[in-house]
């Protein structure tokens, strides 16, 4: 069995999706799964039985302006109130870790402590909100007496979480860097910085895989392009059947 590593990366977390497809077309099954942000949210669904198809038609039938309606609050721009509905809604308000079908570890960020914060037990929709909420956009999750965020901002490939179990890590990185990239707006700028600080992060994890997934077209696409959800999804998917042998000769 393989153990994931799912980053971080927005929009571009789609293509966990298609990576996660593509390990069901080569039945190579998955014995753990870590995530951080858009891949805490690929890999709970996944650990949850869905299949990676299913996840993206949910997440492609979702009002994204519902999820990005303003909060107005000193501590975020967004509700994450909507959000936790959708998860509510396909998990259950009570799911915790124990109900999955695969072992899941949740990477948070306490705010407070400045630490990284793992979950593997206990309720579910708690940390799972806490590793999307990216600082600033969304207000910090309160829960176990904690300020939690976006685990990302310290450990956005959380290899960690799952090496040293007997099992071979394979990293899926959504974050490749685009040294092309243009700074022209406010927003362009809060993405430049926000991508190279947490690129930064992932360098030491990236070393410790036994595989790494790192899709380069993926550098050309923006953190909030989920209207290319599709093709995001055949960006993971493609490059992990190309990864094939790779990925097989891992499990002998």
């Amino acid at each position: 069995m393989l153990a994931l590593a799912l980053s971080g990366g927005g929009a571009r977390g789609i293509a966990h999706l298609g990576v996660l497809a593509a390990l069901d077309t080569l039945e190579l099954p998955v014995g753990r799964v870590a995530g951080v942000s858009s891949g805490a949210i690929a890999g709970t669904f996944y650990a949850a039985g869905f299949a990676p198809s299913e996840i993206l038609r949910m997440l492609t039938s979702v009002n994204i302006a519902r999820l990005t309606r303003l909060a107005l609050s000193r501590f975020g721009l967004l509700h994450l109130t909507a959000v936790e509905q959708l998860f509510i809604t396909h998990l259950g308000a009570n799911a915790t870790f124990a109900d999955l079908c695969i072992p899941l570890t949740l990477v948070t960020t306490d705010l407070t402590e400045g630490v990284s914060v793992e979950f593997s037990e206990g309720l579910l929709i708690p940390p799972l909100l806490a590793s999307a909420a990216v600082p600033i956009v969304y207000r910090p999750v309160e829960y176990q007496g904690r300020q939690l965020v976006d685990g990302g901002l310290l450990n956005n490939l959380p290899v960690s979480a799952v090496e040293g179990r007997g099992l071979p890590v394979v990293g899926v990185n959504c974050n490749p860097s685009n040294r092309a990239a243009r700074i022209t707006t406010f927003r362009s700028l809060i993405e430049r910085v926000l991508h190279l600080a947490i690129s930064t992060n992932t360098l030491a994890s990236k070393q410790r895989c036994d595989l790494l997934l790192e899709p380069d077209e993926l550098r050309t696409y923006r953190p909030l392009q989920y209207r290319q959800a599709q093709t995001l999804f055949n960006i993971g998917y493609h490059h992990t059947m190309g990864r094939a042998k790779e990925l097989t000769a891992l499990l002998g």
